[in-house]
């Protein structure tokens, strides 16, 4: 894992968290004056970046990647596919600790006291199947393509409404892969990315 204090780590917290958005022109002089460092961390940083499919090389330095609609759906359809597959490994290879903390996680998200905290411990709780599916390839792919996503998430997918779904198709998966149920796992995951994929795509059509 990357230092969080890296020119790396910064400009990418940067970019996914939206401070950077696409199209913002990235100049390593200017971003070096910023984050305090000189301009050569920042090139090998930013070229990174770039091998990641967040920026884009150009004349004056880089700037955050647009995508287009196809390419966003492209995206989600690859998160589609990797996000299944990480439900079957992690209901068939999971280990005893890995149940405990998805119990865990999965138990403190829906007994949160607000919103902003279940949401946080819902991501945490996908994260903790992926290490469950005992997969670092399929982690490592998830991982990019969620930053290049997340510049474009949708606000409705934070909306109080949204949460209420999460929470149950959140919990048959919970429930599938606690039962070691690979093949319910699987399919119950696939309808989940779709929904999540559809609200991003109606989110896109009425900009």
């Amino acid at each position: 894992m990357p230092d969080d204090r890296s020119p790396y780590a910064q400009l990418r917290a940067r970019i996914t968290g939206g401070a950077h958005l696409p199209g913002s022109l990235l100049v390593p002089a200017t971003v070096g004056v910023q984050l305090g460092v000189s301009r050569t961390p920042v090139r090998e940083a930013l070229q990174r970046l770039e091998f990641e499919g967040l920026v884009t090389k150009v004349t004056r330095g880089y700037v955050v990647r647009v995508r287009t609609e196809d390419e966003v759906i492209a995206i989600c359809e690859a998160r589609i596919a990797l996000e299944s597959a990480v439900a079957f490994a992690a209901a068939t290879r999971r280990s005893e600790f890995d149940l405990a903390r998805l119990i865990g996680l999965f138990d403190r998200a829906v007994t949160a006291p607000d919103a902003v905290t279940a949401l946080r411990l819902h991501n945490d709780w996908h994260a903790a199947l992926r290490v469950a599916a005992h997969n670092p390839t399929i982690t490592e792919l998830m991982e990019r393509l969620d930053a290049q996503l997340a510049v474009y998430d949708a606000e409705e997918s934070k909306a109080p409404t949204n949460l209420t779904a999460i929470e149950h198709e959140h919990r048959g998966i919970h429930e599938a892969v606690v039962d070691g149920d690979g093949d319910r796992a699987r399919a119950l995951m696939v309808a989940h990315q779709e929904r999540t994929r559809d609200i991003r795509i109606a989110a896109m059509a009425a900009r």
